[in-house]
């Protein structure tokens, strides 16, 4: 998937001076990390690193990937002004250097990849979680479109097959026990581009 426009967009976004979904770690990533003893985390389309270094924070060895050099400028800026490393690489998956049953968690926050090829990247994934690892996934859902059109400024895709469904989680993640599995209504309020209420799936899962 080697789409200029899409890595032009992110790009684009990032340059920014300020943090474009703020500097705070989401409030559902925040939530799960602080059942879980800390280890190694995966943070993919990792954007400007508010996740990744909340992590670190914590204690957890956090790597992250995005396709934007400009995501990885701010998000290492950002590590060093909290006082904290993050391993944060630049492409697309199928060329990172992640090795088999590395991560104990892999945290999924917004990581909305084109529709043709979100499952695959899911699968791939997957081989990078240790047994008994878990995922936690907040994304926006489907029927999120009918909230975009209500108010633009909350953000997310405008194109149905990047948006999730729980039958989709279900059949992209069959090796795991679902600890939490729902579409929900929530409150963003995450810099300048999530703003306002949108509609997600939510997903814990631990893999078999």
């Amino acid at each position: 998937m080697k789409d200029n426009t899409w890595l032009d967009k992110w790009n684009e976004r990032y340059t920014h001076e300020e943090f474009v979904y703020g500097t705070a770690p989401n409030l559902y990533l925040e939530e799960q990390l602080k059942k879980l003893t800390p280890g190694t985390i995966l943070f993919p389309a990792d954007g400007e690193g508010r996740n990744s270094v909340y992590a670190a924070l914590e204690g957890w060895k956090a790597s992250s990937f995005d396709i934007s050099e400009q995501g990885r400028h701010k998000a290492l800026q950002l590590a060093e002004q909290s006082g904290v490393d993050i391993d944060y690489q630049v492409g697309e998956l199928q060329t990172l250097s992640y090795h088999k049953e590395q991560f104990d968690v892999i945290a999924l926050i917004y990581a909305h990849f084109p529709g043709d090829i979100k499952s695959s990247i899911h699968q791939m994934l997957n081989q990078y979680l240790r047994k008994g690892g878990f995922i936690i996934f907040e994304a926006f859902s489907k029927k999120h479109l009918d909230y975009v059109i209500k108010n633009e400024e909350v953000g997310g895709p405008k194109d149905i097959e990047s948006l999730f469904s729980v039958e989709e989680i279900k059949a992209d993640f069959p090796n795991y026990s679902i600890i939490e599995l729902q579409e929900t209504e929530v409150e963003l309020k995450e810099g300048l581009f999530h703003n306002g209420t949108g509609s997600v799936i939510r997903f814990v899962g631990q893999k078999q």
